[in-house]
């Protein structure tokens, strides 16, 4: 799993995570995949996808993180967060304050090891649940990742 500390989005997610960042990383168009591909929000230079457009503080790069605002959690980042726990079983708000009490360096090491696969030490992907490097025979089976037959 990528460490660098960019992949770790405002709003707490972790893009190294995300399946159009992990599209980008193993090419799935050659494999035969339609996903839009994404580097992450700080590296393809927004501060964060979700937030900035209603922040100030992140849409002029004034804060790192959201748990840097005097309003966080801020209603919109509680929704974020919902529909990623709801959905996806994941923590925007959890990540973030995870972040802020233990700091950068081990909150990168528990998301190492709560999301490699067991098989091939691969990056296990928040939206399906899927390694990209093993079961990339599951996600051809998905109608939502194939291209357009």
């Amino acid at each position: 799993m990528d460490t660098i500390e960019t992949l770790i989005a405002p709003c707490g997610m972790n893009c190294g995570l995300c399946i159009n960042y992990l599209a980008l990383k193993n090419d799935l168009d050659k494999q035969g995949f339609k996903r839009m591909y994404c580097p992450g929000c700080l590296p393809r230079g927004k501060n964060c996808t979700y937030m900035s457009r209603d922040c100030q503080l992140l849409g002029k790069g004034l804060v790192r993180f959201c748990y840097q605002c005097k309003d966080f959690p801020c209603t919109r980042l509680k929704a974020l967060d919902k529909r990623y726990r709801t959905k996806y079983h994941m923590s925007m708000i959890e990540n973030l304050e995870f972040i802020k009490e233990c700091g950068m360096d081990v909150f990168l090491e528990k998301q190492r090891e709560q999301w490699s696969c067991t098989d091939c030490n691969g990056v296990i992907c928040c939206h399906n649940g899927l390694c990209l490097n093993c079961e990339i025979d599951k996600l051809k089976q998905n109608k939502k990742y194939r291209l357009e037959e």
